[in-house]
């Protein structure tokens, strides 16, 4: 799922100018220079759909005759399949080392959205545009910016620190330091483990990857919340899982649902963020969370907890592996989304039976991590820095948030749900996946509903970060195309 990175300049998409008559290339050299570009990327993802000759001549200004010409030559470049009646998608592209075997012309088309989970990864790293990205998973980079973290690293990296943890490697289950500062912190939530319950990992994705890898084999039951995370459907779909949605609902998962699919298919994991769950922002009730910790004890499948927005969440909130004891739950979270993304640190909390097999999916997946950073973060958290950055965080998060919810209900758009969080989920009245093909053409990457489905479906939905949509210019660029 996730491919080695195109080593083609990222920029070839930002802000996307004008098609120019007077340019060297023709106009249909020039669209389908700027395709061609998207599907190298992986903007475009295999089986996205082309706009139709129509829709693409009406949006940049061509006669259809000039869009057939362009789609001719994506042809020709293999970049694309054109399917009879249908219309013309992103062709699978060719492994290393061999062209790519060609799709027969009555296959069924695949609905896949522009934008991808990949593409939005991707997007992390070499954004469209200069501007705040509204599809983002993250807060701005100067949100986060502080002088305690740098502090934190000379501190451990004095010459003979240095040599102590440069040298070798570190402990297996993780900075002992760092475990039990986190062990420490996690009472003060009311989750009650020790040191040696704690696993550290190379940021919260790799923790679950570990959870799945340990307690999952290919073909086995997995249950999702539905909207959810688009990374999460796309690593357990690689994984060879089957993918059980379960709708997510204000005050937690379809518990009618999750007793079906525990009679009809025995699930052996259901994944879950309690607390301000991505991308609709809504935190677990008691009641919910009691009800699914009686169909876990009842059925026999865990639960993986995944806290990731712990450190921006209201006091007291809901954590089901607070309620049942690390019994039947195991506790996920990082620091990569509040603190420093490039450390990649986080961690798992587990119940002491599975401690060994999941240290050793760790240790056969990634050795030890690296101890360097580990006690940086532990030092940073031990005098309190990491509580005051997240408080400060959150109140600018606060007033972000109410900028944004006033300027995307002026720009036509109505909240699914409460305002909540890093995220708003919000109907924009049209097809988000035709919409972000537009945007990029702005050098905005927005994030479609579809992508938060298990099954791909058209949807008028689409997540937006609260920290980069208090712009009006980006809501302005959103009025002026999402015609309906």
């Amino acid at each position: 799922m996730f491919n080695t990175p195109d080593t083609r300049p990222a920029d070839a998409l930002a802000s996307a100018p004008a098609l120019s008559r007077t340019a060297a290339q023709t106009l249909a050299e020039q669209l389908a220079g700027r395709f061609a570009a998207r599907i190298r990327d992986r903007l475009l993802a295999p089986g996205a759909r082309l706009p139709s000759v129509r829709q693409c001549a009406a949006q940049q200004g061509l006669s259809p005759s000039t869009v057939v010409a362009a789609y001719d030559l994506l042809l020709a470049q293999g970049l694309v399949q054109a399917q009879r009646y249908r219309g013309f998608f992103v062709r699978e592209r060719a492994p290393r080392g061999g062209p790519a075997a060609p799709a027969p012309s009555d296959a069924p088309a695949r609905m896949a959205a522009p934008v991808n989970a990949a593409a939005l990864i991707r997007g992390m790293f070499h954004p469209p545009g200069s501007q705040p990205q509204p599809g983002m998973g993250a807060f701005p980079p100067d949100w986060m910016a502080s002088t305690f973290m740098q502090a934190a690293v000379r501190r451990v990296t004095t010459p003979q620190a240095l040599a102590d943890n440069s040298l070798r490697y570190g402990e297996p289950l993780g900075d002992g330091a760092l475990r039990r500062v986190l062990a420490t912190r996690l009472q003060s939530l009311g989750l009650h483990a020790g040191p040696g319950q704690i696993i550290t990992t190379v940021g919260a994705t790799h923790a679950l990857d570990i959870v799945s890898r340990t307690l999952l084999k290919p073909g086995d039951c997995v249950m999702v919340e539905e909207p959810g995370w688009a990374v999460e459907f796309a690593r357990l779909d690689a994984m060879g899982m089957r993918i059980l949605p379960v709708p997510r609902g204000p005050a937690g998962p379809d518990l009618a649902v999750m007793a079906r699919y525990c009679e009809e298919h025995a699930p052996k994991l259901f994944v879950s963020v309690s607390v301000l769950h991505n991308p609709t922002g809504h935190s677990l009730s008691p009641a919910s969370a009691h009800r699914v910790l009686q169909l876990a004890q009842q059925h026999g499948f865990y639960v993986v907890e995944d806290d990731t927005y712990g450190h921006i969440a209201p006091e007291h909130a809901t954590r089901m592996s607070v309620l049942d004891g690390l019994q039947r739950t195991i506790y996920v979270s990082g620091f990569a989304k509040i603190l420093a993304p490039n450390w990649r640190v986080g961690y798992l909390v587990a119940p002491p039976d599975w401690v060994e097999r999941l240290l050793d999916t760790k240790l056969l997946t990634t050795l030890t991590t690296p101890s360097l950073l580990e006690r940086a973060l532990a030092h940073c958290i031990e005098q309190g820095q990491l509580l005051r950055h997240a408080e400060r965080i959150r109140a600018r998060l606060d007033e972000a948030r109410s900028r944004s919810v006033k300027l995307a209900q002026a720009a036509g758009c109505r909240f699914v749900s409460e305002p909540a969080g890093l995220f708003g989920w919000v109907d924009t009245g049209v097809d988000t996946e035709a919409l972000a093909q537009r945007m990029l053409d702005e050098g905005y990457l927005i994030a479609p509903g579809a992508l938060f489905h298990a099954a791909r479906a058209p949807s008028t939905l689409m997540r937006i970060n609260f920290a980069t949509t208090q712009d009006a210019a980006f809501w302005k660029v959103f009025r002026r195309l999402a015609v309906r």
